[in-house]
């Protein structure tokens, strides 16, 4: 009897009204109710009906003047969107991106153990070190600390929040209403004097229901690779393409088992972008109806962030001008590598980079037919490219509906998604053990009064 084949995880990245870049201009858009909590609640809805394991979302510290004329980028704080949009889901996962360089420990743990507790076990979070000068200039600084710089705080950060979360287990609640309300010996501080943070602890929030909020990352630099190789339950990457995708689950698995982890356990979900029709033609068609609705100028100045020159000059039905390497680029390297790799590949003009760039960035792209898309789907997880997904529908609700009432239901034929959801927690849903306390929490009792 042969093995049973992996069952596909899949992710929501909920992205303003869609990742494609003209997707706010459509007649149809619901570019008005981006302020309107209902309209995420109705998202997350829709993805929780198709069974998805979670929805996710990105964020980011500065507005950028120019960039906000081109389109939609940042509404409302996710973190408080997902508390409002876990009182009207009730199994799907609810992660967001913390920046590591932005946030302290004890701010980041106590509210992520917080929205743990209110969601149920529902948690993740998505550990980044952030991007822009834009940015840093928002939080005291002139512009992004160095690179090593960065990756090395926010090692320290997983630590310390990891082990804050350790701090006041769930087992000292006694709730003795004659008595005490909670056992202070089994509650301790983390006492944490490191580099970039001094934190006393312990947390004052008791350990959440999954014992940590699952720890996702999206390493693409070699540091990058090697934090989430140590640390990451869970990957999005970026990959243009299945070939891409195995070389890095290769290197990330020969990572994780380098850090003397499970190989296999930690799920790696390349980004994917897909326009579903019953035929080619129509699959086609819903990607063209959006990229006529592309405006040049804001293209160019999109891929000039992405490659971090200037492109305005750049004339559109020539060959893309030759890029440096990828060891010479000091922004954002996993984009990059994508633009390259299409570059490479494709052979594209500019017009046409623009185009292949507008919904995802360069992450897969996959236009076709339902039965087609789950094949391919199939093709990179039974490959070893990928065990699953982070969904970029390039228009919402529309593409979303699209995957989950075609494509959801071909990969269920076929024994390779769930039909129900079996547990109630993100881990549930990832296959992931609630990990045991840190040995690192000291075992002095807390003391209140300090003495």
């Amino acid at each position: 009897m042969g093995a049973v084949a992996p069952e596909v995880k899949l992710n929501l990245f909920l992205f303003g009204v869609g990742h494609h870049k003209a997707a706010w201009r459509a007649p149809d858009s619901a570019v008005e109710r981006l302020g309107d909590v209902e309209h995420y609640i109705e998202l997350a809805r829709l993805a929780e009906r198709g069974k998805l394991d979670a929805v996710f979302f990105a964020d980011g510290h500065s507005l950028g003047i120019g960039a906000v004329e081109d389109g939609p980028t940042w509404f409302l704080e996710p973190l408080t969107l997902l508390s409002a949009m876990s009182q009207h889901t009730e199994r799907i996962g609810l992660v967001s991106t913390v920046s590591s360089t932005f946030w302290t420990p004890f701010h980041a743990a106590r509210l992520l153990a917080s929205l743990d507790h209110i969601s149920g076990g529902r948690i993740g979070w998505n550990v980044v070190t952030s991007m822009f000068d834009a940015e840093a200039q928002n939080h005291s600084y002139p512009s992004m600390p160095a690179h090593a710089e960065r990756y090395g705080r926010a090692e320290e950060f997983i630590d310390a929040v990891t082990r804050l979360w350790d701090s006041w287990p769930q087992e000292s609640l006694l709730h003795d209403r004659d008595g005490r309300y909670a056992d202070g010996g089994l509650i301790a501080p983390i006492d944490h004097q490191g580099e970039h943070f001094q934190v006393a602890g312990p947390l004052n929030v008791p350990r959440p229901p999954q014992g940590r909020p699952v720890l996702f990352q999206a390493g693409a630099s070699d540091q990058g690779r090697d934090l989430a190789s140590r640390h990451a339950e869970a990957i999005y990457a970026a990959a243009y393409d299945a070939e891409a995708a195995r070389d890095y689950s290769t290197d990330i698995r020969r990572r994780l088992a380098a850090a003397g982890r499970d190989p296999q356990g930690t799920a790696i979900m390349p980004g994917l972008v897909t326009y579903v029709g019953s035929t080619l033609q129509e699959a086609r068609a819903k990607q063209a109806a959006l990229d006529a609705l592309l405006p040049t100028e804001a293209s160019l100045r999109q891929l000039s962030v992405f490659i971090g020159q200037d492109t305005s000059d750049w004339e559109l039905d020539a060959p893309v001008p030759e890029l440096p390497p990828l060891e010479e680029f000091t922004g954002p390297q996993g984009r990059y590598a994508t633009i390259l790799r299409i570059i490479a590949t494709e052979r594209p003009t500019v017009r046409q980079l623009l185009g292949r760039l507008a919904a995802g960035g360069g992450h897969c792209t996959m236009v076709s037919t339902p039965e087609s898309i789950a094949d391919e789907i199939e093709h990179w997880v039974d490959s070893g490219a990928a065990d699953g997904f982070n969904l970029m529908p390039p228009a919402l609700p529309g593409s979303l509906e699209d995957f989950v009432d075609h494509v959801v239901p071909e990969l269920q034929r076929r024994g390779r998604f769930r039909t129900d959801y079996i547990g109630t927690t993100l881990r549930d849903h990832l296959g992931l053990a609630v990990p045991e306390r840190s040995t690192a929490v000291p075992a002095a009792a807390f003391s209140p009064a300090g003495g």
